[in-house]
């Protein structure tokens, strides 16, 4: 890997996901199509993915950051992968969600460590900035940790 400063080296590096038993993923599809289209390198899964599958992903794959789509309940299983990460030693790793999570279930998912959480109809400029971002820091976060 070397020594790539940051954003002047490799673009941002994007494990787009789904855990659980949601089969739908037209949405997880165009997100990663966005990013892609924003220059940004995606990892792309498919649905029905376990959580130790997505971390198994993640570190093969040194990405900075997992978008996870869920349409259902998925969401629920976040805090069981953030725990994972962290337990693979990948904590530098951002974390974001986006599909239907109702209002009530957010604070869970941000005390749990998730960076971000879209709604439907969150814009496709907010997506890939706010992935771009987080991107940047996880990337220079775990260049610290080296």
């Amino acid at each position: 890997m070397g020594h790539d400063n940051g954003q002047a080296g490799r673009p941002p590096k994007v494990l787009i996901t789904k855990v659980g038993f949601d089969g739908h993923d037209r949405g997880s599809r165009i997100v990663a199509s966005y990013l892609r289209d924003a220059g940004m390198e995606v990892v792309y899964t498919g649905p029905w993915q376990t959580v130790a599958n997505v971390v198994h992903i993640a570190m093969q794959e040194d990405v900075d950051l997992i978008g996870v789509s869920s349409l259902a309940t998925d969401h629920l299983i976040l805090p069981r992968l953030m725990a994972a990460l962290r337990e693979a030693g990948l904590s530098h790793v951002a974390v974001v969600v986006g599909g239907i999570v109702p209002d009530s279930e957010v604070d869970m998912l941000t005390s749990a460590g998730v960076a971000r959480v879209f709604h439907p109809g969150a814009s496709r400029e907010d997506i890939v900035n706010s992935v771009a971002t987080l991107s940047a820091a996880a990337r220079a976060l775990a260049e610290s940790q080296e």
